[in-house]
């Protein structure tokens, strides 16, 4: 046997979950595209009022405004944890 068969297989859980957030992250404004673009695909016959677009459109900005800051502040806290242990390391 090689020695390959005792190199993990799985990565830390706290990289695994930082990965997922960088994804989230760069997903995250496909998603705000395509929430932008449902009022376009509301029925035609029936006209939604403007007023319902916008509340639409404003609550759809503001959840991506709040995801956004959410994620961000998940990836700094786990940069400045891990910057913090390579200086623990070093000393």
């Amino acid at each position: 046997m090689s020695d390959d068969s005792r190199i993990p297989v799985f990565v830390e859980r706290k990289t695994y979950r930082r990965r997922r957030m960088a994804d989230a992250a760069r997903l995250l404004p496909i998603l705000g595209a395509l929430l932008f673009c449902m009022p376009l695909l509301w029925s035609v016959g029936d006209l939604p009022r403007t007023t319902l677009t916008m509340f639409y459109l404003f609550l759809i900005w503001l959840m991506l405004s709040v995801v956004s800051a959410v994620i961000s502040r998940q990836l700094s806290e786990n940069d400045r944890g891990s910057q913090l242990g390579a200086e623990d390391e070093g000393h």
